[in-house]
């Protein structure tokens, strides 16, 4: 929890949405409401499984953007360090004391990759993701200007058909590039298939993830065979873990959306058939919103619209309520269909968004709750650092 006077000269209703030893009843809408039990839940359930297996696990820091929860997975689930897609944030989570961060994207700009330099002086373990021998000379340079070291892990494109290089004989010529460059060390390769984490069919995500694992065993033995060893062989979501910790291959996994459980990952199948969200993972992250108005008799209307979320990946789902559906929303106002008039001007719901990454970054706290009452209320550090 946080101090009380961390939130001093911050107005509830204005500032902030909340502080802690409030009800849960007083939160102001719309915001973020995490269920903390159920968050850490979570965080010591993918904590252990990477343990049992021998993994280390990378949590992705782009999904909550928030270092509060970085450094709960860290200290509650053994994460090794974060993820991050883009070095404005991940500068914000080596401020905030994450000692390893990579950045699991390119990084070409000039100006970035001189940011990206530096980060090392800010105490943390910095790497990044290379697909191009050209970008080899760039991050050495700037490596060598601010006497640090850049960790790079070359790409793989393994199926998500975006970045990365898809042959052997172009991972071991980056990587060799790489080693030889000063300022720079080679550590690996990251070969996230991110494009079948959504794939309902626990069997239609294997034999994907079986493509991604002999295309990365193939690399890894052309790299031995070059005397180059990777430290880091990273990849593995919320949807594919299972495969990339038992392939062989795989060391380290990337986990994002497991803490926090959004309704489009939830629909998808585990071996068994079964939901995710219906036993492997808890919902733990909400949109809070209320009813404002109930004029129309079978509909009511909430505070939460498209401003409050993103619905890029559908409609939110009213969590634990099958008489009343959130069907429709514009920049203020999201529409429930509530046939029977059960809802009151005033109610209160929780929300399980589509897509929990974009929804974090629209807003600026999270409110953790625990038994009925506001126990801690965090920023989203890393809110709206998209470049």
């Amino acid at each position: 929890m946080k101090d009380m006077s961390d939130f001093d000269g911050l107005e509830v209703g204005y500032d902030i949405p909340a502080v802690p030893g409030m009800s849960e009843d007083e939160i102001q809408t719309p915001c973020l409401v995490l269920d903390l039990d159920a968050l850490e839940r979570n965080i010591k359930k993918m904590g252990d499984y990477a343990r049992e297996h021998g993994m280390r696990h990378r949590v992705h820091g782009k999904m909550h953007k928030s270092v509060d929860v970085a450094k709960l997975q860290v200290e509650m689930g053994g994460a090794c360090g974060v993820c991050c897609q883009k070095v404005s944030e991940a500068e914000v989570f080596a401020r905030g004391g994450i000692k390893d961060v990579l950045v699991s994207n390119q990084v070409r700009d000039p100006q970035k990759i001189d940011r990206l330099a530096r980060m090392p002086k800010l105490g943390a373990r910095a790497l990044c993701c290379v697909d191009d021998v050209e970008n080899v000379a760039d991050l050495s340079a700037a490596a060598q200007k601010h006497g640090t070291e850049i960790e790079c892990l070359v790409e793989i494109d393994c199926g998500a058909g975006r970045c990365g290089v898809t042959t052997t004989e172009d991972v071991v010529k980056i990587a060799k590039a790489i080693d030889a460059a000063p300022g720079l060390k080679f550590a690996g390769i990251q070969a996230y298939q991110g494009a079948m984490q959504h794939l309902d069919s626990y069997d239609d995500r294997k034999a994907k993830i079986d493509v991604a694992v002999a295309m990365v065993k193939d690399a890894v033995d052309g790299l031995k065979a070059e005397g180059l060893e990777c430290d880091i062989v990273g990849g593995g979501g919320t949807g594919s873990y299972y495969f990339e910790s038992t392939s062989g291959v795989y060391n380290e996994l990337q986990c994002g959306s497991y803490a926090f459980m959004d309704a489009d990952y939830g629909r998808i199948l585990d071996k068994d058939g079964n939901r995710i969200d219906q036993g492997e993972w808890e919902n733990a992250f909400f949109i809070l919103t209320q009813v404002m108005s109930h004029a129309k008799a079978d509909k009511a209307i909430v505070d939460a619209g498209l401003k409050a979320q993103s619905v890029d990946s559908g409609l939110p789902v009213i969590y634990g309520r099958d008489d009343v559906e959130y069907v429709k929303c514009s920049d203020e106002h999201g529409v429930v269909m509530d046939p029977q008039g059960v809802l009151k001007v005033g109610e209160k719901l929780k929300l399980v968004p589509g897509h929990c990454d974009p929804t974090a970054n629209v807003h600026d706290w999270y409110v953790g709750v625990r038994n009925g009452v506001v126990e801690t209320v965090w920023p989203v550090s890393a809110r709206g650092k998209a470049y």
